[in-house]
């Protein structure tokens, strides 16, 4: 009978290349800038990918020093809940100069950071981040 004990963790410790560029797509998100969990996946090639990255977001933010905090919903709301991070990640993004309103969103047109095209694995242009259409959380 095969042992496939060895075969799983290959699989699962394997680092795809979606996994490597969301992770150096996150890591240069500039202080005071933010990107959505939607927009980065889109940059790394995977249009339907938010869930993806905000796995990735989770799994490795503490190994790769990710700056965690600067990755927001499609609402521009934080989508962690209060008591689970939300108050540290509202912290970090303040104290680097994003701004919230009184509903506790942020504005797009001053905080999202639009990455150049040498950063972007994406051959076709993605559609307004900015909208609250599709499923980019």
């Amino acid at each position: 009978m095969a042992d496939f004990t060895n075969a799983y963790w290959i699989v699962f410790m394997t680092r795809l290349p979606f996994t490597d560029l969301v992770i150096d797509l996150i890591k240069s998100i500039p202080a005071g800038k933010v990107a959505t969990y939607g927009g980065i996946a889109r940059m790394a090639g995977k249009s339907r990918g938010a869930r993806q990255v905000a796995y990735i977001l989770h799994s490795f933010s503490a190994k790769e020093g990710l700056p965690w905090h600067r990755v927001v919903n499609r609402a521009g709301c934080i989508s962690l809940r209060p008591g689970f991070g939300y108050e540290e990640q509202k912290d970090r993004l303040i104290s680097e100069g994003v701004v919230f309103d009184e509903k506790d969103t942020l504005d797009f047109g001053r905080f999202l950071w639009i990455p150049g095209p040498e950063e972007c694995q994406e051959t076709t242009p993605p559609r307004d981040i900015t909208s609250c259409g599709g499923n980019d959380s």
